[in-house]
């Protein structure tokens, strides 16, 4: 097997979105599923604009893990770029960097679905 070089990161890249994608869209069906499902039986109340938050739910999760796949995938070759080792580095940054950023990622989805209405 021939070893990864920087000028592959393209073809990486290609075939890592549609994984993260794919893994965002089924976690994003599992959180609007969890939120209908638990509004319908009378778990818990989300009050009268519950089909609003299970979007911003659904369309936040799938952003994250999408983003999270992409961020995990291309940091190495970032960091090789500017000379850092990619395997000592890369998975606390990546870990950090999505934690932060999935916050962003959610409160700017939960703006443009929720504005108007709770927001």
């Amino acid at each position: 097997m021939a070893a990864i070089s920087l000028k592959d990161w393209w073809r990486i890249a290609s075939r890592e979105l549609p994984a993260g994608l794919t893994l965002g869209a089924i976690l994003g069906l599992v959180g609007i599923t969890r939120i209908v499902l638990w509004q319908r039986l009378g778990l818990y109340d989300y009050g009268n604009y519950w089909p609003l938050i299970a979007v911003t739910v659904g369309l936040a999760l799938t952003a994250i893990v999408t983003f999270g796949s992409m961020t995990g995938s291309m940091l190495p070759f970032i960091l090789k770029r500017f000379g850092f080792d990619p395997a000592a580095a890369s998975a606390p940054f990546v870990a950090t960097l999505v934690d932060v950023t999935g916050l962003v990622i959610y409160f700017s989805v939960a703006f443009l679905v929720l504005r108007g209405t709770l927001l």
